[in-house]
């Protein structure tokens, strides 16, 4: 209570300096006249005790500036301090400016990465308690993360006992008859519980339930908000309305909110159910869903992997064909989401601190400098009675003064920086980024400014504060303008060089590596030649074109219309373009080759005869397709290199048979060619190693199979 009422008693006089200064005059006057009536009273005149008296209280004006300095220090001397700040920075303006600019670099790399930062690992994902949500995956030996088949995602959802709902995710794309014309929607489809596992709550209508899962339910669809605004105008009555996609009515029952995304699918459009299984969700051994889980209250992340580790262990015992080396994987979906960009944006915000602190460094020597050539400034004001914690504070108010600018300064850059860099992400990229579409300064980024503002004040307070400490104001002022520095001071200074230097070769260190990398990355040989190609996708309904034979001559009809074109040289179709991912793979035997039942996993590409030839692949054995190759002929298939020398590395592929893992009659294929490993993969994965598949990567077609990761590959002909 007593510190309370003091806080508002220095308060009060503050805001008050008159009326504290009467208070002041009047006390002193009352302790006056009580030392005079003492002496009085020892029979002294009473103006000889009047003078006595003021002999003994001392200096009125001392006594006052005392008074000041233990309430607190005065308004007047703070603006003292900033004024003749302001003006020894007017008088330097080349230290000023070099301070200034070198600290607002540092600042505006260490805050527009940490803006970077807080969108993707700090800012909680847009759902009902994030921290409880999981992803859920099957592994295998050749694919630590891979994605799910729908006929294991309903054992799992049947037999866990650790989530409180457990639902399912896949891509889609569809074909929406808009008054316009046919648009290419991007999608997503959905397992009926998938929003209330993530607690959504629509901004329009309602979301999906359970019951719109069934095939015995009206098709129906929920919009994202952006796609609301942008496709119908944000209009109320868009519920209940007829969206004809792929052929199929699907009634508008909802829009969501407008902050939420979903990265993993980011770019969606509209969401619609399973409803009914397609051709892979009715077969076990088809992998193209991801699952999305709630923990229950008290369940552990251990508990619920142990938990679907055995599950899917009476599955591998149940389904030994379709589920063998297969367990599960469970994690959390902030993991999930940003796991792969997460080392790559600590690494960037490290540099950038190192940044900074480089940055604070050379100002701090700049202020040693300034200081030792202002001993002598600092030496006279000492004689004059400016006490040491006077010229401490001068030295603060300086350096507040140099961050204060630079701050300001530093964030203008920094909004600068972060609208560019977000220029630089490809958008296919920020699609399945979202998080970072509301990028800025926030009040999360301004607390970190004002954090690396008051560090590096205090730096730059404490450095001239120590030379002023360790010097001599005597000696100072004997030597006057000579320049010669202290060994004390010598010894800082070279340690804050060797501490740059340091910092420097660890910056230079990291940007040469980076550079190397990157350079490596840009001469990746592709094993095709990517100059002069363009990329056109093509989406076509289902109900018309999921049989072979209309799917091949929808491909010949478009491919011949492109090759009528002027400047066309050469055009063909393939499945999957290269350099995309390691996805749409299949279960594979070679005939006469060992088998122990394992699963042997390869990408797998259906293409139009001239394929090799358009992107100028180089065939190292054997021929290419040709035109006789067709439902008629023999089915035939070309294997990459890698596949050759995995399972025949001693023999000639050439005439050898390749099918499914029970070599049916049905999937058998002749090997007529081998050529060189295209990749299929992004630039920095080896075509000789397995990896895990990115989740956010499309499934191009419609009728692949699989989206799990291989190190070797087959092509067969369209």
């Amino acid at each position: 209570m007593q510190a309370i009422t003091l806080f508002f008693r220095k308060l009060r006089i503050l805001l008050s300096r008159d009326k504290f200064n009467r208070e002041l005059d009047e006390e002193m006057a009352f302790h006056r006249e009580q030392v005079q009536q003492e002496m009085q009273s020892d029979d002294m005149s009473s103006e000889a005790a009047h003078h006595a008296a003021r002999r003994e209280f001392g200096n009125e004006t001392r006594l006052k500036e005392k008074s000041h300095e233990v309430v607190g220090f005065r308004f007047e001397s703070v603006w003292q301090d900033l004024r003749f700040t302001l003006r020894q920075l007017h008088k330097n303006p080349g230290f000023a400016c070099v301070a200034i600019l070198v600290l607002t670099l540092g600042i505006a790399a260490s805050v527009s990465i940490f803006s970077f930062v807080d969108a993707a690992l700090i800012k909680p994902l847009p759902y009902q308690n994030p921290s409880r949500l999981v992803g859920v995956y099957e592994t295998a030996t050749f694919c630590p993360r891979c994605n799910l088949s729908f006929q294991d995602y309903l054992d799992w959802k049947k037999d866990n006992k650790v989530f409180s709902s457990f639902n399912a995710w896949g891509w889609a794309s569809y074909l929406w008859k808009s008054p316009s014309g046919m648009i290419s929607v991007p999608a997503a489809r959905v397992a009926g519980g998938f929003f209330h596992t993530l607690g959504i709550t629509p901004a329009l209508g309602r979301i999906f339930s359970e019951a719109d899962d069934t095939p015995s339910a009206p098709r129906t669809t929920v919009l994202t908000y952006s796609a609301w605004q942008k496709r119908f105008g944000g209009r109320k009555d868009i519920l209940g309305q007829s969206l004809t996609l792929d052929d199929a009515s699907y009634t508008v029952i909802g829009v969501l909110p407008p902050e939420f995304h979903f990265a993993p699918r980011g770019g969606a459009e509209l969401w619609t159910t399973f409803h009914d299984p397609n051709n892979c969700e009715k077969r076990r051994s088809c992998h193209s869903l991801f699952g999305i889980a709630r923990l229950n209250d008290g369940v552990s992340l251990q508990t619920a992997l142990a938990s679907m580790k055995s599950i899917a262990a009476q599955l591998e015992k149940q389904y030994p064909n379709s589920n063998l080396g297969q367990g599960a994987l469970v994690m959390p979906l902030s993991e999930a989401i940003v796991g792969d960009i997460r080392p790559i944006l600590l690494v960037l915000l490290s540099g950038a601190g190192l940044l900074l602190l480089i940055a604070c460094v050379n100002v701090s020597s700049l202020l040693l400098v300034r200081a030792e050539n202002r001993k002598r400034e600092m030496a006279v004001r000492g004689a004059l009675g400016a006490s040491p914690a006077r010229l401490v504070r001068q030295f603060i108010t300086e350096g507040l003064v140099l961050v204060a600018a630079s701050l300001i300064s530093g964030l203008a850059a920094a909004y600068g920086a972060i609208h560019l860099l977000l220029k630089l992400i490809p958008a296919e990229m920020l699609e399945h980024a979202p998080y970072l579409q509301s990028l800025g300064i926030n009040a999360r980024v301004l607390a970190f400014a004002a954090i690396v503002g008051l560090f590096a004040a205090a730096v730059f307070s404490i450095t001239p504060a120590l030379r002023l400490s360790i010097a001599n104001l005597r000696e100072d002022l004997v030597e006057g303008g000579r320049s010669a520095a202290g060994r004390t001071w010598k010894r800082l200074g070279s340690h804050l060089v060797a501490l740059e230097l340091a910092i420097a070769v660890v910056l230079l260190a990291g940007a040469g590596l980076l550079g190397k990398s990157f350079y490596r990355l840009l001469h990746v040989n592709l094993n095709f030649n990517p100059d002069h190609l363009a990329l056109l996708q093509i989406d076509a309904p289902n109900a018309t074109y999921e049989k072979a034979p209309q799917s091949i001559a929808l491909s010949k009809k478009v491919l011949n219309r492109i090759a009528a074109m002027p400047g066309v040289v050469s055009v063909s179709h393939t499945s999957m373009a290269p350099v995309q991912c390691n996805c749409n793979t299949t279960w594979f035997r070679v005939q006469g080759v060992p088998y122990n039942g394992e699963h042997n996993d390869a990408p797998e590409r259906a293409v139009s005869t001239d394929y090799f030839k358009t992107i100028q692949a180089r065939l190292i054995r054997g021929r290419l397709f040709t035109e006789s190759d067709n439902e008629s002929s023999t089915q035939v298939a070309i294997i990459n290199q890698t596949l050759a020398k995995q399972f025949l590395p001693n023999e000639d592929p050439i005439g050898k048979m390749i099918g499914d893992p029970e070599l049916s009659p049905k999937s058998l294929r002749q090997i007529v060619g081998v050529v060189d490993d295209i990749r299929e993969g992004g630039l920095d994965q080896d075509i000789a190693q397995r990896r895990t598949p990115n989740p956010c990567s499309p499934r191009s077609s419609r009728s692949s199979t699989t989206s799990t990761p291989t190190s070797a590959s087959t092509m067969k002909p369209l």
